[in-house]
C-alpha cells in the first residue's frame, strides 16, 4: 500500500495541511493508522491488476470481461465510499472544502477508469476508436494516480474527525481538571469529580482504540504509557484531594495533591501530541540513542564496507564509536556497578577499540591500491571489531539484568513502604524522616536500573516502556514520602492512611511491571521473540482493554461513594459500614481487571459480585426505612433501626 501510495503522490512527506480544529498540526496525506490502510489495500489490488497487465495481451472474451467487471467494481465502490465522505463532510463544516473536492475528485477518477475499462467486446474494443485500457495506458496510470490520491486524501481527512474527537475529549477533562483542582468543600468536589469520571471514561474509550489503529510500533507505546498514567493517576487524585480537602492546611497534602495533577495534565499532553504528531514546542522529541542502537548501526556500518569501501570515511567510523564508548560510561560510573564488573566492561571497550583501528588502517590500505572490495586482511578486521563489539553487548546485557534481577528480590518484601505506613500511623515523623531517606536511595536505585536496562532492551517499544518505569518511580517516590508526611501529622485520618496505600500500591505495580518488562528484554536478546508480537508491559488491545475500561468505571462510580461517607458524622452508622463495605469490594474488583489484588481467579470475582449485590439489596432496605422515617419527621438509629 504504502508503495502503490507514494506512486500517487501522497508518501510519508504529505501533500496539504487540514483545518482539524483543537490545535494547531499537519494532517497531511501520511497514512498513521491501520484502519486507513486496510481500507486502501482491496482498491490498490484492483487498481494494479488493471495497470499491470501485458501490453501484448491476447484479447480473448473472457479477458475483456474480466477487465470490465475490474473497472466497474472500483466505479461502484468508489460511487459508494465518496457518498459516505459527502456526508461526513456535510457534518463537518471545517472540512466541507477540503473534502468535498477530494470526493469530487475520487468520483471523476472513478468514471474515468470506468469508462477506460469499457471493453466488453473485441469489436467495441477495436472497432469505434475509443480510447480503453489497451489504447491508452497513460490515461490509465493518470486515473488510478488521481483515484489513489483523493481516496487517501479523503481517508486521511476522515481521520482528522477522530483526532478532533480525542481534542474535544481531552479539553473536557482539561476544565474539569481545573474545576476540581480548585474545590473547597466535599460536595463540590463529589459533583465534580463523577463528572471527571464520565469525560475519563470517554477520552480512555477513544484513545484506546487510537492507540490500537496506530500503526508505529513506538508511537502505540508512547500512547500506551501515557493512558497508564492516567489510569493510575485517577485513583491518586481521588484520594489526594480528599485528603487535601479533610486537611487544607497540611503543606505535605497539597504538595502531594499538586504533583498528582501537574503529571495528569503532561500525560494528556502526551497524548495529543501522539494523536496529531506534533509537540506543543513545534519540534519532535527524539529518544535519547541507546547502546544497543548504536552498536546496531556501527555493527551496519562496518559490514557495509565490503560493498563499498569509499560510502563513509574511517574519521566518521571512529567517531561513531567513540560516542558509543561513552554511553557505557552509565555503566562504568555508576555507583552500584561492582569493580569486577566496571573492569570488564573497560576491558571489553579497550578490545573494541584496538581491532576497531586495525580496521581502519587495514581499509586505508586497501583505499591506497585503489581496492574494489575488502580485502581478506579487512574482512578479518570486519569480523573481529563485529565480534568484539558484539562481546560489549552481551556484558553490558547481562550487568544491567543481573542489576535489575537482584533489586526485584531485595524490594519483594515491600519492608520500606510497610515501615512508612506503620510509622506515619503512629505519628512519628523522625521515623518517617529516617525511612524516607531509605526510600529515596531505592528510587535511585531503581531508576538508574531502568536507564541501563534501556540502553540494552532491544528494540524501541521496549526503550520507552524503560522510560517510562524510569519516570514512574522518580516521580511516585517523593509521593509516597508526602503521602507518609501527611499520615504522620493526622496519625488518626482515615483518608490520609487511604492515600497513601493507593500511592504504595503504585510502587509495588510499577516493580511487577519491571519484573514482566526484564523478562521481555530477555526474550529479546535470546530470539524467543518477535518485534512485532505486543509488549506484555503494556496494556492489551482487545478483550482485556475492554475490561479495564469497565473496570476504571467501576472504580470512578464508587468514589462517589467514598466521598459522601467521609460526610457522614456518624460513623459507626449500619449504612455507612455497609457502604465502606461495598467501596472496599469494587476496589477490588477494579484491581482484579488490571491484574493486581486480592482476587486471583475469575471463581473470586464471580464470588466478589454475589455478596456485593447481597450489600445493595441491605442498602435498599435501609434506604426505605430511611425515607419512611423522613417522611415520619424519625431519626436513623446507629444499629440502623428507626427511632420515633
Amino acid at each position: 500500500v504504502a508503495a502503490a501510495v507514494t506512486l500517487a503522490g501522497v508518501g510519508s512527506a504529505g501533500m496539504a495541511s487540514s483545518p482539524c480544529g483543537g490545535g494547531n498540526f499537519d494532517c497531511g496525506l501520511e497514512i498513521q493508522t491501520r484502519s486507513v490502510e486496510q481500507t486502501l489495500i482491496p482498491l490498490v489490488s484492483q487498481i494494479t491488476t488493471l495497470i499491470n497487465h501485458k501490453d501484448k495481451l491476447k484479447k480473448t472474451e473472457k479477458t475483456l470481461r474480466a477487465i470490465q467487471r475490474v473497472g466497474q467494481a472500483v466505479s461502484v465502490a468508489v460511487g459508494r465510499f465518496v457518498a459516505v465522505g459527502e456526508a461526513i463532510a456535510a457534518e463537518n463544516e471545517d472540512l466541507k472544502d477540503e473534502m468535498g473536492l477530494a470526493c469530487f475528485e475520487a468520483r471523476r477518477a472513478g468514471t474515468a477508469i470506468a469508462q477506460l475499462t469499457d471493453v466488453s467486446s473485441l469489436e467495441q474494443c477495436e472497432g469505434d476508436g475509443r480510447s480503453t485500457v489497451f489504447s491508452d495506458r497513460t490515461g490509465m496510470v493518470k486515473a488510478a494516480r488521481m483515484l489513489l490520491s483523493s481516496v487517501t486524501k479523503v481517508l486521511v481527512l476522515a481521520d482528522c474527525i477522530v483526532i478532533k474527537q480525542i481534542i474535544s475529549s481531552r479539553n473536557k477533562v482539561l476544565v474539569t481538571l481545573e474545576q476540581l483542582e480548585r474545590v473547597s468543600t466535599f460536595q463540590e468536589f463529589v459533583q465534580i469529580f463523577s463528572q471527571f469520571g464520565n469525560e475519563m471514561v470517554e477520552f480512555a474509550h477513544l484513545t484506546g482504540d487510537r492507540q490500537n489503529d496506530l500503526k508505529d510500533e513506538k508511537k502505540r507505546a508512547r500512547m500506551a504509557a501515557a493512558r497508564a498514567v492516567l489510569e493510575k493517576c485517577t485513583m491518586m487524585l481521588l484520594t489526594a484531594s480528599k485528603t487535601c480537602l479533610r486537611h487544607p492546611d497540611c503543606e505535605s497534602a497539597r504538595i502531594n495533591k499538586e504533583a498528582v495533577f501537574q503529571r495528569m495534565r503532561l500525560a494528556l499532553e502526551q497524548v495529543i501530541e501522539i494523536v496529531t504528531d506534533t509537540r506543543s514546542g513545534g519540534e519532535a522529541k527524539a529518544l535519547p540513542v541507546s547502546i544497543y542502537a548504536g552498536i546496531k548501526d556501527f555493527k551496519v556500518k562496518v559490514e557495509g564496507l565490503r560493498d563499498s569501501l569509499y560510502c563513509v570515511s574511517c574519521e566518521a567510523v571512529a567517531a561513531q564509536l567513540e560516542a558509543l564508548m561513552e554511553k557505557t560510561e552509565d555503566f562504568t560510573d555508576s555507583a552500584y556497578t561492582s569493580h569486577e564488573q566496571r573492569e570488564t566492561i573497560i576491558q571489553l571497550c579497550q578490545i573494541t577499540r584496538q581491532e576497531t583501528k586495525q580496521l581502519i588502517n587495514t581499509w586505508r590500505h586497501a583505499q591506497l591500491l585503489k581496492a574494489k572490495e575488502a580485502t581478506d586482511e579487512m574482512e578479518l578486521s570486519i569480523l573481529k571489531t563485529c565480534q568484539s563489539v558484539g562481546d560489549l553487548r552481551r556484558e553490558l546485557h547481562r550487568v544491567a539484568v543481573g542489576r535489575a534481577t537482584e533489586l526485584l528480590k531485595l524490594h519483594s518484601d515491600h519492608l520500606v513502604l510497610q515501615a512508612l505506613k506503620a510509622s506515619g500511623g503512629d505519628g512519628n515523623l523522625e521515623a518517617v524522616a529516617d525511612y524516607a531517606g531509605t526510600l529515596t536511595e531505592h528510587k535511585e536505585q531503581l531508576v538508574e536500573t531502568c536507564r541501563l536496562l534501556c540502553h540494552i532492551s532491544g528494540t524501541e517499544p521496549l526503550e520507552i516502556t524503560c522510560i517510562h518505569a524510569e519516570e514512574t518511580f522518580r516521580v511516585i517516590g517523593p509521593q509516597i514520602i508526602s503521602a507518609a508526611q501527611t499520615l504522620a501529622l493526622h496519625p488518626t485520618s482515615k483518608i490520609a492512611k487511604e492515600n497513601l496505600d493507593v500511592f504504595c500500591e503504585a510502587w509495588e505495580s510499577q516493580l511487577c511491571d519491571m519484573a514482566i518488562l526484564l523478562k521481555e528484554i530477555n526474550d529479546v536478546f535470546e530470539g524467543r521473540r518477535g518485534d512485532k508480537k505486543p509488549y506484555l508491559s503494556l496494556p492489551r488491545p482487545g478483550e482485556q482493554t475492554t475490561i479495564a475500561k469497565l473496570g476504571l468505571e467501576l472504580c470512578l462510580l464508587t468514589s462517589d461513594v467514598d466521598s459522601e461517607v467521609e460526610r457522614w458524622d456518624e460513623q459507626d452508622h449500619e449504612m455507612v459500614r455497609l457502604c465502606q463495605i461495598i467501596s472496599s469490594m469494587a476496589y477490588s474488583m477494579y484491581l482484579f481487571t488490571r491484574g493486581e489484588g486480592l482476587l486471583k481467579t475469575t471463581l473470586d470475582l464471580f464470588h466478589q459480585a454475589e455478596v456485593r449485590q447481597r450489600s445493595f439489596s441491605l442498602i435498599g432496605f435501609l434506604i426505605e426505612s430511611l425515607q419512611g422515617a423522613i417522611k415520619s419527621n424519625a431519626s436513623p438509629g446507629k444499629d440502623g433501626s428507626i427511632y420515633y
